[in-house]
């Protein structure tokens, strides 16, 4: 079969043929629907080396692709109640199944990492930006009828910002609130989708590209330029309260800064972007019990409840879909800065 591979670093991947995978005990195997490219997939091949912190979980060669989607070919030894033929989006962290974080369906916390030969599908394990997948069978998520190529891109662009949202409840809850989405790609759009389905709240969303704001805009944010004025222009909105809960899907010290800035009093920043920016904190400019945090990902419940909100027709990814032999261009595009929302390889299209 056909598979993009992640052969070293600081390399391109390569299309290259392999053997078909089997599964084991426990697991399925999917033909898969929908591989959505991210900039995660980027940063591994074009940023890291040996010597990066989770380096020894992301050793090539393996395929790339953690956002995935796909049909039940095949169920391995002991897997019952799965039917083939069924859609499903796959949960891609696979941490240890047995500590309290796995116990809760969150694998991207395992307490038992530093034990794990890899990170998830795509992620040290073989991935689904290929023709077929190997994934546990407690990894899937029904989508029923809906739309799986379109849908696969949920499995991380959907997820994380329904993660830091729902995190970020207590921020949103009652009338009059505010929320900020900094950074307006495959992630942003879909948390003010996500945030005008979920909260009463204000959404205000701000990104250098125009046509960013304007897909925002049409969803329902107000949009705001960057600029030297921006925090102004981002608190005007709020009545000089600030906003109550920030997303930055960037996390460079520039979209933090700003994030400091605008924050209400008990308000909440979530830094989603992996981008490593570093700021200042000091106890007189921290509005009171202002909250900076971050998160990585979310759990499999999480996941249920973003395809719920897809097949509500709630929330809708934009993607651009490649063939299976165009996967490498899907991977340059992003590169290259042209793709708007999110590249999905459809090897079976």
């Amino acid at each position: 079969m056909k598979a993009v591979r992640f052969t070293n670093w600081k390399s391109f991947p390569e299309l290259k043929d392999i053997e078909r995978p089997v599964p084991g005990p426990g697991e399925v195997l999917l033909k898969v629907a929908g591989a959505g490219a991210c900039h995660s997939d980027v940063a591994i091949f074009q940023d890291y080396d040996a010597d990066f912190p989770v380096a020894p979980f992301l050793k090539p060669e393996y395929t790339l692709g953690h956002e995935n989607s796909g049909w039940i070919e095949e169920l391995g030894d002991g897997v019952t109640g799965l039917k083939k033929g069924d859609a499903y989006l796959v949960y891609g962290p696979i941490g240890c199944g047995h500590c309290r974080a796995c116990s809760r369906g969150q694998d991207t916390y395992c307490d038992n990492v530093a034990e794990m030969p890899y990170m998830g599908m795509g992620l040290g394990r073989d991935g689904g930006m290929a023709e077929y997948i190997v994934a546990p069978a407690r990894n899937l998520v029904p989508l029923g009828d809906a739309d799986p190529v379109e849908a696969a891109p949920l499995s991380d662009a959907g997820l994380t910002p329904y993660h830091a949202i729902k995190l970020s409840m207590r921020q949103l809850e009652g009338g009059g609130k505010f929320a900020l989405v900094i950074g307006l790609g495959g992630l942003g759009q879909l948390a003010v989708q996500m945030l005008k389905a979920l909260t009463g709240a204000t959404v205000i969303a701000t990104d250098m590209k125009s046509d960013a704001m304007a897909t925002a805009a049409k969803n329902g944010a107000i949009t705001v330029e960057g600029g030297e004025d921006q925090a102004e222009r981002i608190r005007e909105i709020t009545g000089g309260r600030g906003v109550d809960a920030v997303f930055d899907f960037v996390g460079v010290k520039p979209t933090v800064e700003v994030s400091q800035k605008v924050v209400a009093r008990r308000g909440r920043i979530t830094v989603v972007g992996i981008a490593g920016g570093q700021v200042s904190w000091d106890f007189y400019t921290n509005p009171y019990e202002a909250e900076l945090t971050n998160t990585y990902w979310g759990t499999i419940e999480d996941l249920y409840d973003v395809a719920d909100l897809y097949r509500a027709g709630l929330i809708k990814p934009e993607v651009t879909v490649y063939p299976m032999d165009k996967a490498l261009d899907a991977y340059q595009d992003l590169v290259d800065g042209k793709i708007s929302g999110r590249a999905v390889v459809a090897p079976h299209s």
